[in-house]
């Protein structure tokens, strides 16, 4: 029920994301970073729309494969290369090391380039869109032949097509954004793998599903591991722990299907949310989106995401004995 109504929530209720549609980024792509970084590439298989088979870990193919082959078996019946972390969030080796070399010193090479590039949206201040920079063929060959068998087989109705997707790296240092404020994506689903680099710290911890009753209850910390990704629903609230030490780098794509959202339009609708059904997990608020959110923690400090017109939970869906007010602690 909850994934209906919140699946892409995100688009109308949390407006501090500031990406443009898919469509728009396609149209804008040749008069973008992409045209000015065209000359200055450093590996041109990468702006290419095919993947190499050294790219990706062997177990990968292996679990598109079974994938494909799966007839409805359960999650857990598929392939043993991939792993339920927790109800809904999905691991798996992806990348080899070869990828993620060729990958990091691109980007490498962008970021010394100087060219001025839009971030992936206003909750991340070091990130890039790795479309608008050129690498859209190879990210959407790399979804259809990858993500998307996977995704159909774990969540056959978000995942039934994929039309389009944004796509875009964030970085983690000390001395840059710490970490990102507790969120949902914009997304039917979500794959997000980890490309470098030693850190410690920077887990990504997972809350419920938008709308649901326990939503802002912690479910699962997820350790990222060099090369590995993580798949889930973009409905499912979750965010990046701050980091310790060192420098983590993931790239994000966020699959898009059209005629999903066409069928559920109920998911933008604030009065489809369950009532909370009691406070919520600290380690689940949201700066950025939550009302009650300094009524339990002191607001953030180094970490990606602002505070404009907090919404969560909807007036009428509080749980019993909500704040009064939203007061710093």
């Amino acid at each position: 029920f909850f994934r209906a109504f919140a699946m892409g929530a995100i688009s109308s209720l949390l407006a501090r994301w500031s990406w443009k549609s898919p469509e728009d980024e396609e149209d804008e792509d040749l008069d973008s970073a992409s045209k000015r970084y065209k000359r200055l590439r450093k590996h041109a298989p990468l702006f290419e729309a095919k993947i190499p088979s050294s790219w990706v870990a062997p177990e990968l193919l292996e679990i598109v494969k079974a994938c494909k082959d799966c007839d409805g078996k359960k999650s857990n019946e598929i392939c043993s290369h991939l792993r339920e972390e927790v109800e809904g969030v999905f691991s798996f080796p992806c990348f080899s090391q070869e990828f993620v070399k060729l990958f990091n010193a691109e980007i490498e090479n962008f970021y010394a380039s100087k060219i001025p590039a839009r971030r992936p949206n206003s909750m991340n201040n070091y990130g890039v869109i790795v479309n608008e920079i050129g690498m859209r063929p190879m990210i959407t060959q790399f979804q259809q032949e990858y993500i998307w068998p996977i995704a159909k087989a774990l969540f056959p109705e978000e995942a039934s097509q994929f039309d389009s997707h944004h796509s875009f790296i964030v970085r983690y240092t000390a001395t840059e954004d710490l970490g990102l404020d507790m969120h949902t994506d914009d997304s039917d689903i979500t794959f997000n793998v980890c490309l470098g680099f030693e850190f410690t710290g920077a887990t990504l911890t997972f809350c419920g599903y938008m709308g649901a009753a326990d939503h802002r209850k912690a479910s699962h910390v997820y350790h990222h591991e060099v090369g590995r990704a993580v798949l889930h629903l973009g409905s499912r609230r979750h965010g990046a722990d701050n980091i310790e030490s060192g420098t983590r780098m993931n790239l994000i794509v966020w699959s898009h299907n059209k005629a999903w959202r066409r069928a559920h339009p109920s998911r933008l609708r604030r009065e489809y949310y369950a009532k909370e059904d009691g406070p919520p997990d600290e380690v689940c608020l949201s700066y950025t989106h939550d009302r009650d959110y300094l009524a339990y923690k002191k607001a953030p400090k180094g970490r990606a995401g602002g505070r404009n017109r907090p919404w969560c939970p909807p007036e009428g869906k509080e749980y019993e004995n909500f704040p009064d007010s939203d007061t710093s602690m």
